[in-house]
């Protein structure tokens, strides 16, 4: 497909079960950092995970990669001594839903969209590279699922899960902490850095910033707020990422009305005053690349 192209082929192999195979995860620590009194942060291999502790059980949001179960059971272990009751999905990504399985298997409650539990339990075919991701065991499958909002009242918390429609994938989830005033956003955030937007998973470049103005409207300068990749951010850091999207994107529109080629556009320095944000794991080529991409789809 026109739009999923080979600049995102190194994002797109490490979904893969071979690729996997051959990641050394020994090495990997995870990172525990206080958030409130009773949430938590952890940082490993892959996106962002938040912990809710408390008397009536744990609630965790995404489980990074299978390999790093243990590692994160273990980190669990040293906040509480109740094990994960309820696993919360963001989206469906192996890197957010990798230990599904391990922690399902253990009788946690899987939670996410509906199209999250679509895609884990059937085969997504990757055209572009002529590959199948297969669909994960039943076990790593939302046992409960939502199509708009829900809300979960467990350990003297309101937790609020809200779809953002296609955004950084079809399935996309936050999870806000009403009484602690923390957002997990999954993808949909990716702090101080350009975002992966999976134009093949039904992600768009408007959709992205219709979630960041939504995850706007829900917070204020005292919310702490859990991005995908990156660091605990505030209101303020959300606010330069929503700035770029939008800048990016006029950028973008504004190369194709000129007539440009998307070439000519990669090397016109678009991502001016960006530069620093092309360091970590999209460049700032490949998400104009995103970007074109998606508002070359619309206009066929």
């Amino acid at each position: 497909m026109k739009y999923i192209t080979l600049l995102l082929l190194p994002y797109m192999l490490f979904l893969s079960h071979v690729a996997l195979a051959q990641r050394d995860f020994s090495q990997v620590e995870i990172k525990v950092t206080l958030v409130t009194d009773h949430i938590y942060m952890m940082e490993g291999s892959g996106g962002n995970i938040a912990v809710l502790t408390g008397d009536d059980g744990t609630v965790m949001i995404d489980d990074q990669f299978a390999p790093l179960s243990e590692k994160i059971k273990a980190a669990v272990a040293e906040l509480t001594k109740h094990p994960v009751t309820y696993l919360l999905n963001t989206h469906w990504h192996g890197d957010h839903t990798g230990g599904n399985e391990n922690f399902g298997n253990d009788g946690a409650i899987i939670v996410a969209h509906e199209n999250v539990r679509q895609r884990l339990s059937t085969d997504n075919i990757m055209k572009a590279f002529d590959r199948t991701v297969p669909a994960a065991p039943e076990a790593a499958w939302p046992k409960i699922t939502f199509q708009d909002d829900m809300k979960i009242h467990f350990n003297d918390e309101d937790v609020m899960l809200l779809h953002v429609h296609h955004a950084h994938t079809d399935g996309d989830a936050f999870v806000y902490f009403m009484n602690q005033n923390v957002l997990h956003m999954g993808d949909c955030f990716f702090n101080a850095r350009f975002p992966f937007i999976d134009l093949g998973s039904g992600g768009s470049i408007d959709g992205a910033i219709k979630a960041v103005e939504t995850a706007l409207m829900l917070t204020d300068t005292r919310t702490k707020i859990i991005p995908g990749h990156g660091q605990l951010a505030r209101k303020s850091d959300l606010l330069k990422y929503y700035t770029m999207l939008v800048t990016m994107k006029g950028r973008v529109t504004d190369g194709m009305a000129a007539g440009k080629t998307l070439e000519e556009m990669k090397a016109a320095g678009l991502d001016k005053g960006y530069e620093s944000w092309g360091e970590a794991f999209i460049s700032g080529e490949r998400f104009i690349d995103i970007i074109w991409s998606d508002l070359n789809r619309e206009e066929e």
